[in-house]
């Protein structure tokens, strides 16, 4: 299984940005996908995560009502769409995945940076 994420970039305080995450296997529905992130200095921390299907994803609660994580299992792709951006939300964002079951995220991808300016 691989993961690829894209989407990053630089946004001003208050934009949006939407990243994506490519998973590659022929059977996407057996795998969830979460987000993670990390800042420098900083140690990796969950930002959300989905399902088999686009119902009750999780959200850290400093993300929760500003951040959506959806999935479209006919093109094996999960998004993360982040409004509402703040400076401290500037970090590598990751996407990785477990199997449906499992807890532990085991396929990691490379990371996609996001700069949130003031």
């Amino acid at each position: 299984v691989e993961l690829a994420e894209s989407g990053g970039g630089r946004v001003q305080a208050g934009g949006s940005l939407t990243l994506t995450c490519v998973v590659s296997t022929r059977t996407f529905t057996d795998y969830g996908v979460g987000w993670f992130r990390q800042a420098p200095g900083r140690e990796r921390e969950f930002v959300g995560g989905i399902g088999r299907i686009n119902t009750r994803p999780d959200y850290a609660d400093s993300v929760k009502g500003r951040f959506t994580i959806s999935r479209d299992n006919a093109k094996n792709t999960v998004y993360l769409r982040m409004n509402m951006l703040q400076a401290d939300n500037s970090a590598t964002y990751y996407c990785a995945g477990r199997l449906i079951g499992y807890r532990g995220y085991a396929w990691w991808g490379r990371g996609t940076q996001v700069a949130v300016s003031p």
